[in-house]
Protein backbone atom coordinates (compact mmCIF):
# COMPACT_ATOMS: atom_id res chain seq x y z
CA UNK A 1 0.00 0.00 0.00
CA UNK A 2 1.11 3.44 -0.61
CA UNK A 3 2.26 5.42 2.32
CA UNK A 4 0.43 8.75 2.48
CA UNK A 5 0.95 11.66 4.56
CA UNK A 6 -0.41 12.27 8.08
CA UNK A 7 -2.81 15.14 7.79
CA UNK A 8 -1.83 17.09 4.83
CA UNK A 9 -3.17 20.26 6.03
CA UNK A 10 -2.21 20.70 9.29
CA UNK A 11 1.27 19.95 7.71
CA UNK A 12 1.31 22.44 5.10
CA UNK A 13 0.83 24.89 8.03
CA UNK A 14 3.90 23.87 10.08
CA UNK A 15 5.53 24.33 6.60
CA UNK A 16 4.85 27.50 5.77
CA UNK A 17 5.32 28.39 9.35
CA UNK A 18 9.11 26.70 9.62
CA UNK A 19 10.43 26.49 6.75
CA UNK A 20 11.70 28.47 3.57
CA UNK A 21 10.48 25.66 1.10
CA UNK A 22 8.48 27.38 -1.95
CA UNK A 23 4.23 27.70 -2.03
CA UNK A 24 4.92 24.63 -5.00
CA UNK A 25 6.93 22.29 -3.25
CA UNK A 26 4.50 22.48 -0.07
CA UNK A 27 1.79 21.84 -2.14
CA UNK A 28 3.42 18.79 -3.90
CA UNK A 29 4.51 17.20 -0.86
CA UNK A 30 1.03 17.76 0.83
CA UNK A 31 -0.84 17.21 -1.96
CA UNK A 32 -2.78 20.47 -2.37
CA UNK A 33 -3.04 23.40 -4.86
CA UNK A 34 -0.20 26.32 -4.83
CA UNK A 35 -3.08 28.53 -4.72
CA UNK A 36 -4.52 26.47 -1.11
CA UNK A 37 -1.09 27.09 -0.09
CA UNK A 38 -0.38 30.74 -0.86
CA UNK A 39 -3.94 31.31 1.10
CA UNK A 40 -2.59 29.27 4.78
CA UNK A 41 0.41 32.04 3.96
CA UNK A 42 -1.87 34.90 3.53
CA UNK A 43 -3.84 33.44 6.17
CA UNK A 44 -6.98 33.63 4.38
CA UNK A 45 -7.06 29.23 4.78
CA UNK A 46 -6.77 27.09 7.42
CA UNK A 47 -7.56 29.59 10.34
CA UNK A 48 -7.62 27.44 14.04
CA UNK A 49 -5.80 24.75 12.18
CA UNK A 50 -2.76 23.38 14.79
CA UNK A 51 0.61 22.94 12.39
CA UNK A 52 1.87 19.10 12.31
CA UNK A 53 5.69 18.71 12.37
CA UNK A 54 5.64 15.97 9.87
CA UNK A 55 9.44 15.65 11.22
CA UNK A 56 8.57 14.57 14.85
CA UNK A 57 6.24 12.22 13.03
CA UNK A 58 8.67 10.80 11.58
CA UNK A 59 7.29 11.51 8.02
CA UNK A 60 9.84 13.98 6.42
CA UNK A 61 13.58 14.43 8.16
CA UNK A 62 15.48 17.31 8.04
CA UNK A 63 17.74 16.79 5.42
CA UNK A 64 15.04 16.51 2.79
CA UNK A 65 13.80 20.03 4.09
CA UNK A 66 17.19 21.47 3.78
CA UNK A 67 17.52 19.90 0.33
CA UNK A 68 14.38 21.55 -0.50
CA UNK A 69 15.19 24.77 0.54
CA UNK A 70 18.51 25.15 -0.97
CA UNK A 71 17.21 23.45 -4.55
CA UNK A 72 13.52 25.14 -5.01
CA UNK A 73 13.44 22.62 -7.92
CA UNK A 74 13.75 19.17 -5.39
CA UNK A 75 10.52 17.41 -4.61
CA UNK A 76 10.52 16.83 -1.15
CA UNK A 77 9.51 13.06 -0.28
CA UNK A 78 8.25 11.12 2.23
CA UNK A 79 10.51 9.20 4.80
CA UNK A 80 10.28 5.53 4.59
CA UNK A 81 8.52 3.91 7.73
CA UNK A 82 10.84 2.45 10.10
CA UNK A 83 8.45 -0.31 10.87
CA UNK A 84 6.92 -2.30 8.07
CA UNK A 85 3.61 -3.17 9.47
CA UNK A 86 2.18 -6.36 7.22
CA UNK A 87 -1.53 -6.09 6.05
CA UNK A 88 -3.59 -8.79 8.00
CA UNK A 89 -6.18 -11.03 6.24
CA UNK A 90 -9.83 -11.13 7.86
CA UNK A 91 -10.40 -13.90 9.47
CA UNK A 92 -13.57 -15.58 10.56
CA UNK A 93 -17.51 -15.34 8.95
CA UNK A 94 -18.26 -13.35 6.35
CA UNK A 95 -19.64 -9.84 7.68
CA UNK A 96 -23.61 -9.53 6.73
CA UNK A 97 -25.58 -6.16 7.10
CA UNK A 98 -28.22 -5.75 9.03
CA UNK A 99 -30.74 -5.26 6.13
CA UNK A 100 -29.84 -8.96 4.99
CA UNK A 101 -29.40 -11.03 8.57
CA UNK A 102 -32.79 -12.00 8.58
CA UNK A 103 -32.60 -13.88 5.18
CA UNK A 104 -28.98 -15.59 6.61
CA UNK A 105 -31.37 -18.70 7.99
CA UNK A 106 -33.42 -19.11 4.87
CA UNK A 107 -29.65 -19.36 3.05
CA UNK A 108 -28.51 -21.87 5.16
CA UNK A 109 -31.62 -24.02 4.56
CA UNK A 110 -31.22 -23.55 1.29
CA UNK A 111 -27.55 -24.59 1.20
CA UNK A 112 -27.92 -27.62 3.24
CA UNK A 113 -30.50 -29.34 1.20
CA UNK A 114 -28.94 -28.62 -2.09
CA UNK A 115 -25.19 -29.05 -1.31
CA UNK A 116 -25.21 -31.23 1.79
CA UNK A 117 -21.25 -31.86 1.06
CA UNK A 118 -20.52 -28.34 2.16
CA UNK A 119 -19.14 -28.70 5.83
CA UNK A 120 -20.44 -25.86 8.17
CA UNK A 121 -17.42 -24.15 8.44
CA UNK A 122 -18.07 -23.75 4.32
CA UNK A 123 -21.52 -22.42 5.25
CA UNK A 124 -20.36 -19.84 7.78
CA UNK A 125 -17.78 -18.58 5.01
CA UNK A 126 -20.15 -18.07 2.58
CA UNK A 127 -22.92 -16.77 4.55
CA UNK A 128 -21.86 -15.16 8.09
CA UNK A 129 -23.07 -17.10 10.59
CA UNK A 130 -22.21 -19.30 13.37
CA UNK A 131 -21.75 -23.87 13.51
CA UNK A 132 -24.26 -23.58 16.33
CA UNK A 133 -27.18 -21.65 13.78
CA UNK A 134 -26.62 -24.22 10.93
CA UNK A 135 -26.72 -27.26 13.08
CA UNK A 136 -30.24 -26.12 14.34
CA UNK A 137 -31.38 -25.62 11.13
CA UNK A 138 -30.09 -28.96 10.12
CA UNK A 139 -31.50 -31.06 12.70
CA UNK A 140 -35.03 -28.47 12.73
CA UNK A 141 -34.43 -26.81 16.24
CA UNK A 142 -34.13 -23.46 15.26
CA UNK A 143 -36.73 -21.25 16.70
CA UNK A 144 -38.30 -20.08 13.34
CA UNK A 145 -37.84 -23.62 11.48
CA UNK A 146 -41.62 -23.69 10.64
CA UNK A 147 -41.46 -20.23 8.92
CA UNK A 148 -38.52 -20.88 6.55
CA UNK A 149 -38.20 -21.23 3.50
CA UNK A 150 -34.79 -22.04 0.82
CA UNK A 151 -33.60 -19.54 -0.71
CA UNK A 152 -30.24 -19.20 -2.67
CA UNK A 153 -27.79 -17.07 -1.26
CA UNK A 154 -26.30 -15.43 -4.40
CA UNK A 155 -29.77 -14.42 -5.68
CA UNK A 156 -30.09 -12.83 -1.69
CA UNK A 157 -26.64 -11.36 -2.12
CA UNK A 158 -25.23 -12.74 0.89
CA UNK A 159 -22.06 -14.61 -1.14
CA UNK A 160 -21.27 -14.68 -5.10
CA UNK A 161 -21.40 -17.12 -7.52
CA UNK A 162 -17.51 -17.65 -7.84
CA UNK A 163 -17.38 -18.05 -3.80
CA UNK A 164 -20.35 -20.84 -3.87
CA UNK A 165 -18.89 -23.07 -6.86
CA UNK A 166 -15.60 -22.43 -4.99
CA UNK A 167 -16.86 -23.71 -1.64
CA UNK A 168 -19.01 -26.63 -4.09
CA UNK A 169 -15.89 -27.50 -5.59
CA UNK A 170 -13.22 -28.21 -2.68
CA UNK A 171 -16.17 -29.91 -0.75
CA UNK A 172 -16.22 -32.22 -3.99
CA UNK A 173 -12.66 -32.79 -3.79
CA UNK A 174 -12.51 -33.57 -0.36
CA UNK A 175 -15.29 -36.50 -0.71
CA UNK A 176 -13.79 -37.79 -3.42
CA UNK A 177 -15.01 -40.18 -5.41
CA UNK A 178 -18.87 -42.05 -4.19
CA UNK A 179 -19.26 -45.16 -3.10
CA UNK A 180 -20.27 -47.95 -5.92
CA UNK A 181 -23.87 -47.56 -6.56
CA UNK A 182 -24.32 -44.60 -4.53
CA UNK A 183 -25.63 -41.54 -6.32
CA UNK A 184 -24.72 -37.97 -6.12
CA UNK A 185 -27.95 -36.08 -4.84
CA UNK A 186 -26.54 -32.76 -6.56
CA UNK A 187 -28.71 -31.35 -9.51
CA UNK A 188 -28.38 -32.23 -13.07
CA UNK A 189 -27.40 -29.99 -15.61
CA UNK A 190 -29.91 -29.56 -18.08
CA UNK A 191 -27.61 -30.60 -21.17
CA UNK A 192 -27.34 -33.80 -19.71
CA UNK A 193 -31.15 -34.38 -18.78
CA UNK A 194 -31.33 -33.56 -22.95
CA UNK A 195 -29.08 -36.43 -23.50
CA UNK A 196 -30.74 -38.62 -21.88
CA UNK A 197 -34.02 -38.09 -23.56
CA UNK A 198 -32.40 -37.79 -26.56
CA UNK A 199 -30.57 -41.28 -26.30
CA UNK A 200 -33.63 -42.97 -24.98
CA UNK A 201 -35.93 -42.05 -28.33
CA UNK A 202 -33.03 -42.69 -30.59
CA UNK A 203 -33.13 -46.25 -29.23
CA UNK A 204 -36.55 -46.95 -29.32
CA UNK A 205 -36.19 -45.88 -33.39
CA UNK A 206 -33.37 -48.50 -33.11
CA UNK A 207 -35.76 -50.92 -32.08
CA UNK A 208 -37.97 -51.19 -35.65
CA UNK A 209 -37.47 -53.34 -38.12
CA UNK A 210 -37.75 -51.41 -41.27
CA UNK A 211 -37.41 -54.30 -43.81
CA UNK A 212 -39.44 -56.71 -41.56
CA UNK A 213 -42.17 -54.08 -41.99
CA UNK A 214 -42.17 -53.78 -45.57
CA UNK A 215 -41.58 -57.39 -46.15
CA UNK A 216 -44.52 -58.28 -43.95
CA UNK A 217 -46.63 -56.03 -46.51
CA UNK A 218 -45.59 -57.77 -49.35
CA UNK A 219 -46.37 -61.50 -48.55
CA UNK A 220 -50.08 -59.61 -47.40
CA UNK A 221 -50.52 -58.23 -51.33
CA UNK A 222 -48.83 -61.26 -52.67
CA UNK A 223 -51.45 -63.87 -50.84
CA UNK A 224 -54.29 -65.37 -52.83
CA UNK A 225 -57.71 -63.79 -52.28
CA UNK A 226 -60.65 -66.40 -51.78
CA UNK A 227 -63.60 -66.21 -54.17
CA UNK A 228 -66.20 -66.81 -50.94
CA UNK A 229 -65.41 -63.54 -49.95
CA UNK A 230 -65.91 -61.42 -52.82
Amino acid sequence: MAQQLLMPKATAVWLVDNTALSFEQIATFCKLHPLEVKAIADGESAQGIKGLDPVSTGQLSREEISKGEGDSNHKIKLSEPKVHVPETKRKGPRYTPVSKRQDRPNAILWLVRNHPELKDAQVSRLVGTTKNTIEQIRNRSHWNSANLSPMDPVTLGLCTQIDLDMEVEKAAKNRGPLPEGETDSTLVPASETENIYSGADSSEEKEIDADAVFAKLSSMKSAPVDEDDN
